[in-house]
C-alpha cells in the first residue's frame, strides 16, 4: 500500500509531537511543524478535549493529511457543561444503627395469697436482655450536577453524526439522549428518559432539523 495511517489521540489545539511519532514521521521526511500546525488547526474547536485523529501519509509523495474524528460525548458534554468530571463529589455513606430489643417470654400467675409472681423459663433464665445493632445504609440520592438544553443536544448531535448510525436527525437526537441516561444529568430539566418520550411525541420536531 501507497499510503499509511497514524492514529493519534491529541489535545484539541494543542498536540505536539512525542518520542513515538516524531521518528515515524521523520521517516517520512515531512515536516514535523507543519504536520502538527494542520493537526491543532482542525482541533482548535475542541480546546480542553482528547481528539482522535488519523494522519494519513502518501509513501511515495510524502504529502499528508488530517481527518479529525470527534471526542466521545461524555467528553463534549463536559465541555458544554464546564464540568472538570461528570460525578458528583464523594461523600461518606451514613450507617444508621437500629436497636432491635429481644426479649424472653414472660408470665404472670396469680398465687393462692393474691402476690403475683413472674415465672421465667429456665432456659431465659439468669440472661441479659441483649440490644442487637442492625445495620442499614439509607438509600443513595441521586445527585444531578447539570442540566443540558435541546439546543446543547442538537449542538452535541450534530459534532458527533457521522460517527452515528442514526439515518435522520430526530433519531440521532434521540440516540445522543440515550447515551446520557447512565450520566448523572438533566435535559431540559427532565431526566433523560422524560426526554426521550418528548422526542417520540414530537415535543422538539421544530427545532430538530436536518
Amino acid at each position: 500500500m501507497s499510503k499509511e495511517t497514524i492514529d493519534l489521540l491529541v489535545e484539541g489545539g494543542k498536540a505536539a509531537p512525542g518520542p513515538a511519532t516524531a521518528p515515524k514521521l521523520s521517516q517520512y521526511k515531512l515536516n514535523i511543524g507543519e504536520v502538527f500546525k494542520e493537526i491543532n488547526e482542525k482541533t482548535k474547536e475542541y480546546a480542553g478535549m482528547n481528539v482522535p485523529v488519523k494522519l494519513i501519509i502518501d509513501k511515495k509523495t510524502k504529502e499528508f493529511s488530517v481527518k479529525v474524528g470527534t471526542p466521545p460525548v461524555s467528553s463534549l458534554v463536559k465541555k458544554e457543561l464546564g464540568l472538570k468530571k461528570l460525578a458528583p463529589e464523594k461523600k461518606k455513606e451514613k450507617v444508621v444503627e437500629e436497636v432491635i430489643e429481644k426479649k424472653g417470654p414472660e408470665k404472670e400467675e396469680d398465687n393462692k395469697e393474691g402476690e403475683e409472681t413472674e415465672e421465667v423459663s429456665e432456659e431465659n433464665n439468669n440472661k441479659k436482655e441483649e440490644a442487637t445493632p442492625a445495620k442499614k445504609e439509607e438509600p443513595k440520592e441521586i445527585v444531578i450536577i447539570g442540566n443540558l438544553t435541546i439546543d446543547q443536544i442538537i449542538k452535541i448531535t450534530k459534532m458527533k453524526r457521522e460517527n452515528l448510525l442514526a439515518k435522520n436527525m430526530k433519531n440521532a437526537v434521540r440516540e445522543i439522549a440515550s447515551s446520557i441516561v447512565s450520566m448523572p444529568l438533566t435535559i431540559e430539566n427532565k431526566t433523560p428518559k422524560e426526554f426521550l418520550k418528548d422526542i417520540e411525541q414530537g415535543k422538539y420536531d421544530e427545532k430538530i432539523k436536518e
